[in-house]
């Protein structure tokens, strides 16, 4: 495998309900065993059978639970043991929350923050050991814009993502030269089941062109990635906003 390409080996999808993660194992599904990982597996079969159909060679489906942090490793050795080395693997659960019951209950707080950055940089410090072994492979994480610039809006949801944002970038800086590569994405507002109900912010986008801009990160072994582009310019603008205006400003 040279230093560009997407590496080969199984793929892994940890949150196998995720429309977009389904979609981007549906793109990279031809000729490659695909692991759908989610709580209670056995819903998945019409996920599994959409992935098939694009050309997957097998496609497997494994209890994961994001949440219990402890079981991750002997999860991924398993997955590894049974199916091959993971080629590709695509960080894709989380949760949205609710922004006013966790600013009255810190136990919803606290499972936003749990899911959406504890859990994630449980797996992925997991995962890191386990791809530097094998000496290759990539990595999918999921940020937003939401925390490049937290807003009182959805402050709870977006400071996970902060901190997301700041770990897989510092562990892809200490994957440099391992063999492993990770692809950070930023996508602003994806119009799907877990924004159903809200209005759509501007430059928003669909789980479908995210795939295809992960699919392509991947391809061209890219660091980042913003969906669409033009919110890298924008959010570069957002952060010199004084905070009396951002403070105010919407969702």
């Amino acid at each position: 495998m040279g230093t560009r390409g997407l590496a080969e080996g199984a793929v892994l999808l940890l949150g196998g309900r995720s429309e977009i993660g389904v979609e981007v194992a549906r793109r990279l599904a031809p000729g490659r065993v695909v692991v759908l990982a989610a709580r209670r597996s056995g819903e998945l079969g019409e996920h599994s059978e959409a992935i098939a159909a694009a050309g997957a060679t097998a496609v497997h489906r494994v209890e994961f639970d994001a949440d219990d942090v402890a079981s991750h490793p002997a999860m991924l050795a398993k997955i590894a043991a049974e199916h091959g080395p993971i080629g590709i693997a695509v960080l894709a659960f989380g949760v949205l929350g609710d922004q006013g019951r966790a600013e009255q209950d810190p136990a919803h707080a606290m499972a936003i923050l749990h899911t959406d950055f504890v859990a994630q940089a449980g797996v992925l410090t997991s995962l890191a050991n386990l791809l530097r072994a094998q000496g290759a492979g990539q990595i999918v994480v999921f940020s937003s814009v939401a925390g490049i610039r937290v807003r009182r809006a959805n402050y709870v949801y977006g400071s996970a993502k902060a901190g997301l944002d700041g770990f897989a970038s510092g562990l892809a800086d200490s994957l440099h030269g391992s063999g492993v590569h990770l692809l950070l994405v930023r996508p602003g507002f994806v119009i799907g089941r877990m924004t159903e109900g809200m209005s759509p912010a501007p430059f928003s986008s669909t789980p479908d062109q995210v795939a295809a801009a992960v699919v392509k990160g991947l391809r061209t072994r890219a660091g980042r990635v913003w969906v669409p582009w033009i919110l890298r310019p924008v959010f570069f603008a957002m952060r010199l906003l004084p905070q009396p205006i951002w403070r105010r400003m919407p969702r």
